[in-house]
C-alpha cells in the first residue's frame, strides 16, 4: 500500500539556509575539450575506429562499443550547420527580447554531434536549417576554458571565387 505524502497542506517546510559545498568538474574529457578550445581555438573531440563515430562532446569510451578512446583524440575547427532552431522572446525572468535571439543546436563539421548556441548576428527569418555557421570566439587572451568562450555562431563568410585564368 502507497504510504507516501497524500495531503499536500501536511507537507512540512523548513525555513533558512542550508551550507553545500561542491565541485564540478568537466571530467577527464571535457577538461581536454576546454583548454584546447582556451589554447587553440578548435574542438577537440574523439573517434571511435570500430563504429565510425566522432564525439563532440568528445567522450573517453565509445557509447556503442565501449571501445577505450582515451587515445583516439583529435581536433575539429569550429564550424558547422543549423541543424534546428528556437527563437527565443522573453528572458528568464519572463521579460520581453528586443530583438529577439535565435538558439540553435548546430551539426559541428567532421563530428557526430554538436553544440547549442546562440545565432549572431542573423534576424530570426533569415536563419534556415543547414546554413553554415562558424563559431564566434572570445578573443584568446579572454578564454578561460569554459563553454563561455564559445560566444556564439555567425554565419559562415564565403569567400568570392577567384576568376579562373
Amino acid at each position: 500500500m502507497f504510504k507516501g505524502l497524500t495531503n499536500v497542506a501536511a507537507a512540512r517546510v523548513w525555513h533558512g539556509t542550508m551550507p553545500v559545498q561542491y565541485l564540478y568538474t568537466a571530467g577527464v574529457a571535457g577538461e581536454r575539450f576546454f583548454q584546447t578550445l582556451r589554447r587553440k581555438g578548435v574542438f577537440a573531440v574523439t573517434t571511435c575506429a570500430e563504429c565510425q563515430v566522432t564525439y563532440l562532446p568528445p567522450r573517453l569510451y565509445c557509447e556503442r562499443c565501449f571501445a577505450d578512446l582515451s587515445e583516439a583524440w583529435a581536433e575539429v575547427a569550429p564550424s558547422g550547420r543549423v541543424h534546428t532552431y528556437t527563437v527565443v522572446h522573453e528572458d528568464q525572468d519572463g521579460r520581453p527580447l528586443d530583438p529577439p535571439q535565435v538558439v540553435a543546436f548546430v551539426r559541428i563539421d567532421g563530428t557526430s554531434g554538436g553544440l547549442i548556441g546562440r545565432l549572431l548576428h542573423l534576424r530570426p527569418q533569415d536563419v534556415q536549417v543547414e546554413m553554415p555557421v562558424d563559431a564566434v570566439l572570445a578573443p584568446p587572451r579572454r578564454r578561460r576554458g569554459s563553454m563561455d568562450d564559445i560566444a556564439g555562431f555567425a554565419p559562415r563568410r564565403v569567400l568570392p571565387r577567384r576568376p579562373t585564368p
